[in-house]
C-alpha cells in the first residue's frame, strides 16, 4: 500500500510523446506540479504543445532536458517527487541498420538509467512503467500454447530476439531490467501498463505512433488493394493515460496490467472508418491471401516474412480484468477513438 503526496511534483519521462503528453495534460487539468523530462526544452516545435497546456490549467509544468543515455540526466528531474512515471522509450518499428544501437540498448539502458536515479532519490515512493503487450507475447501464434487461449499478465513473450521483432525484444529486456532493479530494494514499489496497439487523437502533430502511420496508410491507398488478415489490441491513448494515473495513485495497486479495449482485425477497422467517412478515402474492402501477403510484404511494405508467417491469419486475444480490477480501468469504444484520429489526420492535412 503507497499513499503519495499530492502536492509533490511527479514526474513524467519523455514528456513529448504519444501517450506521456496525455498524461501531463490529464495530471495538469487536476491541478498537479509536472515534472517532465525532453531532449531539448529549448525546441519549441516538440515541446510548445506542453507549454500551452498550462495556460488554462490549474496545474503547473516544468521540463528539463534529459538523455536515456546520459546518466544522471534524470536527477534533478526527480528532486522532490514521490511518483515517477517512466514513459520514455525508442519506438522505431523499421528502416534502422542496428537494432541493437536503435532498440535495444536505449530502451534497456534508459530504464537502467531513471530506475539509478529514482534509487538515488529518497522522496520517491512510486515508479509507473510503460511496458507494451509486447512484453507479454512475441507473435500471434504464440497464443496457441497458451492454456485458454487468452494472454494474461502472466505471460512473457519468450519468442522475440534481436533478428526477430526487435522492438518487442526491447520491452521485454527493458520491463525485465525495471524488474530487477525494483527487486534489489525495498523503498519504491513499481507499477506497469501493458497497453496494446494505441489509437486515439494526438496532442501533436510532432508524435510517433504506429496507430498515426497505420490509419494514415488506410487513407493514402497503401492498402486499397486490401488487407493482411492481421489481428491487434487495441486501446484509446486517453485511457492508457488515465491507467498511468490512477497506477500512481491507486495505494494497492501492484504488478503488471494489460490494457487493451478490445481485439479487431485491419479488415474490421477499415470497415469502421469506410461506415464513417464513406467512399471519400480508398479503404480495404477486402483481406489478402496470406501467401499473397508472405511474397509481397517484404517488398512492399517491408514486412519481414517471418512475421507474415507467426502472425497472419492468427487471431490474439488478452484478459483485460485484472486493469478493471486493480485500476478501475474504464475503456471507451474502440470506434470513436479510430473516428476521432482519422479525423485529426485529415485535419492535420497528413493524408
Amino acid at each position: 500500500m503507497v499513499t503519495i503526496d499530492k502536492s509533490a511534483p511527479i514526474l513524467v519521462t519523455g514528456g513529448n510523446g504519444y501517450i506521456a503528453s496525455w498524461i501531463i495534460k490529464q495530471l495538469l487539468d487536476q491541478g498537479f506540479t509536472v515534472h517532465s523530462t525532453v531532449r531539448d526544452p529549448k525546441q519549441k516545435a516538440r515541446v510548445g504543445h506542453l507549454e500551452k497546456m498550462t495556460q488554462n490549467a490549474p496545474g503547473s509544468l516544468q521540463l528539463f532536458k534529459a538523455d536515456l543515455l546520459e546518466p544522471g540526466s534524470f536527477d534533478q528531474s526527480i528532486k522532490g517527487c514521490e511518483l515517477v512515471i517512466h514513459t520514455a522509450s525508442p519506438f522505431i518499428l523499421k528502416g534502422f541498420k542496428d537494432a541493437h544501437a536503435a532498440l535495444l540498448h536505449p530502451a534497456t539502458e534508459g530504464t537502467r538509467n531513471v530506475l539509478e536515479g529514482v534509487n538515488r532519490t529518497d522522496t520517491v515512493k512510486r515508479v509507473v512503467l510503460t511496458s507494451s503487450v509486447a512484453s507479454i507475447c512475441g507473435d500471434a501464434v504464440d497464443l496457441k500454447q497458451v492454456p485458454g487461449g487468452v494472454f494474461t499478465e502472466e505471460h512473457w513473450n519468450t519468442t522475440s530476439n534481436i533478428d526477430h521483432q526487435p522492438y518487442s525484444y526491447s520491452k521485454v529486456s527493458a520491463e525485465r531490467e525495471a524488474w530487477a532493479i525494483n527487486k534489489q530494494q525495498h523503498r519504491w514499489d513499481m507499477v506497469v501498463i501493458n497497453p496494446s496497439l494505441v489509437v486515439g487523437p494526438s496532442l501533436t502533430q510532432g508524435s510517433n505512433s504506429a496507430s498515426i502511420d497505420i490509419l494514415k496508410q488506410f487513407g493514402d491507398g497503401t492498402l486499397k488493394v486490401g488487407v493482411a488478415k492481421f489481428y491487434c489490441g487495441l486501446v484509446d491513448v486517453r485511457d492508457v493515460a488515465q491507467g498511468h494515473i490512477s497506477a500512481g495513485f491507486t495505494p494497492q495497486a501492484s504488478g503488471r496490467h494489460i490494457l487493451s479495449a478490445t481485439e479487431m482485425s485491419m479488415l474490421d477497422m477499415g470497415k469502421i472508418l469506410r461506415k464513417h467517412f464513406g467512399d471519400r478515402y480508398p479503404f480495404p474492402t477486402r483481406q489478402l491471401p496470406k501467401f499473397l501477403t508472405w511474397l509481397l510484404g517484404p517488398i512492399v511494405a517491408g514486412i519481414p516474412r517471418a512475421f507474415v508467417s507467426k502472425n497472419v491469419g492468427y487471431p490474439l486475444r488478452f484478459d483485460n480484468s485484472y486493469s478493471k480490477q486493480d485500476l478501475a480501468q474504464t475503456y471507451r469504444p474502440i470506434e470513436q477513438s479510430l473516428i476521432e484520429h482519422f479525423t485529426q489526420i485529415i485535419d492535420d492535412k497528413l493524408l
